[in-house]
């Protein structure tokens, strides 16, 4: 594993980021198994809350589904980073304040969340919109 996805893994486990992703895990109920670049990644979360196809805790994917296309990995990989740069819990204020600004700007919690942007919208599978003050056809009006 890169030098990096060991700081990644040490620091969210040090700011108990993860350490929260696996008690979610285990209250979810989902079956926890060793992931790419120290993920750990976690199937069958029984909760319908948040509605995204996987969300990120620390170093945990936790996901309703059995399986996980390798590009929402990559992404949820992302949201790991963005964990450990944010010092762990800080990340869920930050985080929750990205989406109100993505819902006031176009309409969408992820579209122009920063966090969403940073660990790229498509891998995601999030829509790119345009911002509420602009026409469909990209013309300011």
């Amino acid at each position: 594993m890169d030098g990096r996805f060991r700081f990644r893994r040490v620091a969210n486990y040090v700011n108990l980021s993860t350490p929260l992703g696996l008690l979610i895990a285990v209250i979810g109920g989902a079956t926890r198994r060793p992931g790419p670049n120290g993920l750990i990644l976690a199937f069958g979360y029984r909760y319908r809350f948040p509605a995204a196809a996987a969300f990120t805790v620390g170093n945990v994917v936790l996901t309703r589904r059995n399986a996980l296309s390798e590009r929402l990995v990559l992404h949820e990989g992302r949201h790991a980073t963005q964990w450990a740069w944010c010092l762990g819990l800080p990340m869920l204020p930050l985080y929750l304040l990205a989406m109100l600004v993505s819902v006031m700007v176009c309409g969408n919690p992820a579209a122009y969340n920063i966090f969403e942007r940073s660990a790229d919208l498509d891998d995601g599978g999030y829509p790119r919109k345009a911002v509420w003050w602009r026409r469909r056809n990209g013309s300011q009006g």
